[in-house]
């Protein structure tokens, strides 16, 4: 009798002990379940912080097409948009390459814009292609739709300084150039944003370190086709600062001083000019930061963009 009631014992027991285990497996497979829901639902909201429209056509170059990406806000898209171009020393560097996702995500739209490297052809065909695609967004703004009445150019690097140069050429008939059929349309951009950006081609190589001279030496042959000494005209046509006065739209300069490729003197010279004419300019020097890196994409560089975007537009 005792034997028979300790089997069923240890029979209920095992059965017990089965519905446990049982039990730990579903509440594990649950637990997995809403992990992975709850992973995938995240990784759809990190999706949804903006939508982007890619390689949309501007222009044509001997049946090349030039080609831009739209980045559009989820909810409330604010004003101005905003032109982002690439660096890359001229001669690399794609629109691929486009860093201001925290600035889409605060309601500004960004258009990240292709241009004829320098290996394919020489300055002023990089100003003349920027020109195109901002006739070309003013033209089609409506379509997607962009916020296209006011547009801010920005850019880091050589796109810094393309930046620049495009945003202080508002009306100079050389630099406007005949690309894309949106020519009734202004190519005037409403402010600029330059992220260690060249500025002044005529000075930059006795300003720069033996390792900017080894990077800016042979970009600056590509895009000139010579030294800045020997096309002084054209270098002077492509610098920034000889381009300035007062009718120029609020600048803001990034730049860090330690930067070995594009030195900080750049920028110094460009925000001399800007308030030799009382322009609207505003100089963030980045303390430490060398060319470019995280430094200048994070939350208080950004916000220093949107707080400049927010006061003058």
């Amino acid at each position: 009798m005792l034997s028979t009631m300790a089997f069923q014992n240890r029979e209920k027991m095992n059965d017990f002990a089965t519905s446990a285990r049982l039990n730990f497996v579903k509440r594990k497979r649950l637990v997995v379940i809403l992990f992975c829901g709850l992973w995938l639902a995240s990784q759809a909201a990190e999706e949804n912080r903006f939508r982007d429209i890619r390689d949309i056509e501007y222009a044509r170059v001997a049946e090349e097409p030039l080609k831009l990406d739209l980045y559009l806000p989820v909810g409330r898209i604010r004003s101005p948009l905003i032109v982002w171009v690439h660096g890359g020393a001229w001669r690399t560097g794609s629109r691929k390459s486009m860093p201001l996702g925290k600035i889409v995500e605060a309601g500004y739209p960004v258009a990240s814009v292709d241009y004829r490297l320098s290996t394919q052809a020489r300055f002023p065909a990089q100003v003349h292609d920027l020109k195109a695609a901002i006739r070309f967004l003013r033209g089609h703004g409506n379509e997607w739709p962009l916020p296209s009445r006011k547009i801010v150019i920005a850019g880091d690097s050589a796109g810094g300084h393309l930046a620049a140069l495009v945003g202080v050429s508002n009306g100079n008939h050389e630099l406007e150039g005949e690309m894309g059929n949106d020519r009734a349309q202004s190519s005037d951009v409403q402010g600029i944003v330059s992220f260690y950006g060249g500025a002044n081609l005529t000075t930059i190589l006795q300003q720069s370190t033996p390792h900017g001279l080894k990077v800016r030496v042979p970009a600056l042959d590509l895009l000139l086709g010579g030294q800045p000494d020997a096309v002084p005209s054209l270098a002077r046509q492509a610098s920034p600062v000889f381009h300035v006065d007062r009718q120029d739209p609020p600048l803001l300069l990034l730049h860090g001083d330690q930067d070995p490729q594009m030195p900080v003197n750049q920028a110094l010279e460009l925000f001399g000019a800007y308030r030799k004419v009382n322009a609207p300019v505003q100089l963030e020097i980045v303390h430490g930061a060398a060319h470019g890196g995280a430094m200048f994409y994070d939350e208080e560089r950004l916000s220093i963009v949107r707080t400049f975007l927010r006061h003058y537009f």
